[in-house]
This record gives structure tokens, C-alpha cells and sequence, in this order.
């Protein structure tokens, strides 16, 4: 008897925590998640390889060796397929989700590091920094379309809003190339802040804010006319820059600082000041510009900020030096990601509740550095 009420008290135990797992992954899976729908992250490693992890169940599920020293990582916009470029290799790389293998590698000469879509997702641009030179790609054929000079070492390329424009960092000579996109030929070159390294456009494409991370100022060019307005000055180096969607606000996150600066788009001006911690590095806005994240490398966590109020909450504890952040999706995100380049893991922190908090970590190997999301069928 003694041993039938064992048999039922562990019968119950088991009950309850199958229960409560289902409970667990119905309360993390994406509403929007159809079955057979699949969403992946993608994460770069210092060893060449891309961590492939499943965001349902929350476990690695695979490998790819991508080539060295990858970056640059992008999903493309409607294809079932995750970009990026290996400045050592001199080409792009293709990877299909479906196969989770390399499907193409695209040679475009000497040091490429980024890669931009057109609207429709027909063409990939990109730049080879060795030998000055901008490059557009079908992206279903992989055939290079064609070339086009570029100012001294060009590292990243950007389409405007409206498809029409790409912008050129040209890090070598501190400028900013505007180029068009259909014929790839230079417009205008801007002169700007030295070592220039990211660029923000506004919704309508009129104004370009450019970043370097040596300098603490930030210029700000006239698109039509190919002007430089102004350089606006920081409290201190910034480590990235996120522009608010409807183009309000740019938000200037800087580890020099210790916080978060605010820019008016509108007027130019430099306005409120946030502090939120030891090194802040790198930020992810949601999608209805509520709440800024923002992981604090020293730390080891990110800090949720109320960016209306400009209010800082509870910080979110993660692994060892969380650096880049995305959120599994773009329109209702339930889970925020951290690369723990420290702990060579990913953090994934459940935000869509009323206290966010650390739900796991993932290993995806040494030095993890970018970060993308994809889903897919």
C-alpha cells in the first residue's frame, strides 16, 4: 500500500511538471509562431562560425563555418536566408535557414565588412575597402551587377528610405559618399567626423547623421544638397546610435559618458542626458519607441529605460559583457537577446511581462559578436 501511494505521489510530481514545461514554452513562443514556422538567431563567433539557436525551444542547434573573421551579419528582407561578409575571405557569404549550410560565397575583393538590401530585396550592396570600390549583387543569381569608385576605404554602405541613394562610409579619408543606387555612380562626397564607422538617415531621406567612435562629435549632412550642416558635440565617444522610427530623435549611447544622449533631428541640438551605468556599448529600441535596452558591458546586465520619461528601471542581470542586442521580433517582441562576449553565450531576457528578467543562457562559443533573427518556413 505504502509503495502504491509512492507510485502516486511521483505519478503526480511528473504530471505537474510536464505541465508546467508546456506551461513554460506556451508562455515564450512567439503568438505569432504558426506551426510550421521556425525562428532562428544567428550569432558570429571569433572562430569563423555562425551558432545557429532555436528561440522555441531555447537550445543551439547547430554550426556553420562561414569563413574569418565574419561580420557585417544580416537577414535578408524576404528571402530565407541570413548575409554576411568575411573581410579576410574578400567575399560575401549566403547561408539558407532551411539547410543551415553556406549556400554561395561571393567574391568582391579585398576587405568587405557590411552589406546592405534594396527595398525589394532584389539587389545586396556592398563595398571592398582594399581597392576603394562599391558593389551591387543580385541577390538570386549572386552575380555582381556592378562596380563603382568610392572615396579611401570604404567599410559600410546604406540604402536610403526611399531606395533611391546609398550612402558610403569612407573611413579611410573621413567622408561620406553619396551615391546612386541604380547606376552606383558618386553624387557628392561630404567631408565629416575623422574614422567615420556608422551612418543614420531620417524617414525622408534629406539628413544623414554620422558616428565614429574616435571622435566625440557627430556630423550631420544635408542629403539633396550634399552638404555638411554641422558636427554636434558629445559629453563623450559614442559606441552606437539608434534614430527613433518616426525620425524624432536620435539616441547616442556612450560608454566615455557613462549614459544615453538625446539629439533633436528636427533642430540639431544636443539635448537630454541619461545616465545609466559603468560602460553602456549598445542599445535596442521597441518597436513602438517606448523602451530603450541597454546592455552595460562592466556590469553584466542591461538596464530597460523608459525612454518617453527617460526613466531608468531595475537592471536585468545577464552574463559576462553583454554587448550587441536584438529583440525575436520586429512588431510584438516577447524576448530580448544579449551576446555575452565574455561567456561566450547567449542571454535570453523575457520582456513581456511586468518584470522582465533573465529566462536562460545559451552557449554559442568564444567571443560571440553579432546578432541576428529570422523567421522562416
Amino acid at each position: 500500500m505504502k509503495a502504491f501511494r509512492n507510485f502516486r505521489v511521483i505519478f503526480l510530481v511528473v504530471v505537474l511538471l510536464a505541465a508546467g514545461i508546456a506551461e513554460l514554452l506556451r508562455e515564450h513562443r512567439p503568438s505569432f509562431l504558426r506551426p510550421g514556422l521556425k525562428l532562428y538567431a544567428y550569432v558570429t563567433t571569433v572562430g569563423g562560425s555562425l551558432a545557429v539557436v532555436d528561440l522555441v525551444k531555447l537550445r543551439a542547434v547547430g554550426r556553420i563555418d562561414v569563413g574569418p573573421h565574419p561580420s557585417g551579419l544580416r537577414a535578408h528582407p524576404t528571402r530565407a536566408e541570413i548575409w554576411g561578409a568575411s573581410a579576410d575571405g574578400g567575399y560575401l557569404w549566403v547561408v539558407s535557414t532551411r539547410t543551415n549550410q553556406v549556400s554561395v560565397r561571393i567574391a568582391v575583393g579585398p576587405g568587405p565588412y557590411a552589406v546592405d538590401f534594396s527595398k525589394d530585396g532584389r539587389r545586396a550592396y556592398t563595398t571592398a575597402s582594399g581597392n576603394d570600390t562599391l558593389l551591387a549583387v543580385d541577390c538570386e543569381s549572386h552575380a555582381v551587377l556592378g562596380r563603382a569608385k568610392t572615396g579611401a576605404y570604404p567599410t559600410l554602405v546604406k540604402v536610403t528610405p526611399d531606395g533611391k541613394t546609398l550612402l558610403v562610409v569612407n573611413r579611410g579619408e573621413g567622408s561620406l559618399g553619396i551615391h546612386d543606387a541604380a547606376t552606383l555612380q558618386e553624387r557628392a562626397r561630404v567631408p565629416v567626423v575623422a574614422q567615420p564607422e556608422d551612418v543614420a538617415i531620417l524617414p525622408d531621406g534629406t539628413v544623414a547623421f554620422v558616428l565614429s567612435r574616435t571622435e566625440d562629435r557627430v556630423s550631420v549632412v544635408d542629403l539633396r544638397r550634399g552638404l555638411l550642416l554641422t558636427n554636434l558635440q558629445l559629453a563623450g565617444k559614442p559606441s552606437q546610435f539608434i534614430l527613433k522610427p518616426d525620425g524624432g530623435e536620435l539616441y547616442i549611447i556612450s560608454p566615455e559618458a557613462h549614459g544615453l544622449q538625446v539629439i533633436n533631428t528636427w533642430t540639431h541640438e544636443v539635448g537630454d542626458y541619461v545616465l545609466l551605468g559603468a560602460t553602456p556599448v549598445y542599445g535596442a529600441l521597441s518597436p513602438d519607441a517606448s523602451e530603450l535596452f541597454v546592455s552595460d558591458n562592466a556590469a553584466d546586465r542591461v538596464a530597460p529605460v523608459d525612454i518617453t520619461n527617460r526613466k531608468v528601471y531595475r537592471p536585468i542581470m545577464t552574463g559576462r559583457s553583454p554587448g550587441a542586442l536584438t529583440f525575436d521580433s520586429n512588431e510584438r517582441p516577447s524576448l530580448l537577446l544579449a551576446v555575452n562576449q565574455g561567456s561566450g553565450d547567449l542571454a535570453v531576457i523575457r520582456i513581456s511581462t511586468d518584470n522582465p528578467g533573465l529566462l536562460t543562457m545559451i552557449p554559442v562559443g568564444d567571443s560571440p559578436k553579432e546578432v541576428v533573427v529570422k523567421l522562416f518556413q
